[in-house]
C-alpha cells in the first residue's frame, strides 16, 4: 500500500508540474489540467491515504472517551 501511495503521489506531482508549465505558457487547456489534478488528489489520493493511515485503529488513542473520565 505504501508503494501505491508513493506512485499516486508522484503522479500527482508530475500532473501539477505539467499544469503549472501549461499555465505559464498560456495553454488553453491549462485550467482543465489543474482542475483535474485537484479532483484527482481530492477523490483518489486522499481517501486512499486516509484509509491506509487509519485502517489499523491507530486513531483510537486520539478519541476522548467520556465514560472513563466520569466520577461516581
Amino acid at each position: 500500500m505504501k508503494i501505491v501511495l508513493k506512485i499516486l503521489f508522484l503522479i500527482f506531482l508530475i500532473w501539477m508540474v505539467i499544469g503549472i508549465y501549461l499555465l505559464n505558457t498560456n495553454h488553453e487547456k491549462s485550467q482543465i489540467v489543474m482542475g483535474l489534478g485537484v479532483l484527482y488528489m481530492s477523490f483518489i489520493l486522499m481517501p486512499i491515504f486516509i484509509y491506509h493511515r487509519y485502517k489499523d485503529g491507530k486513531y483510537k488513542k486520539y478519541i476522548i472517551d467520556n465514560n472513563t473520565n466520569k466520577e461516581s
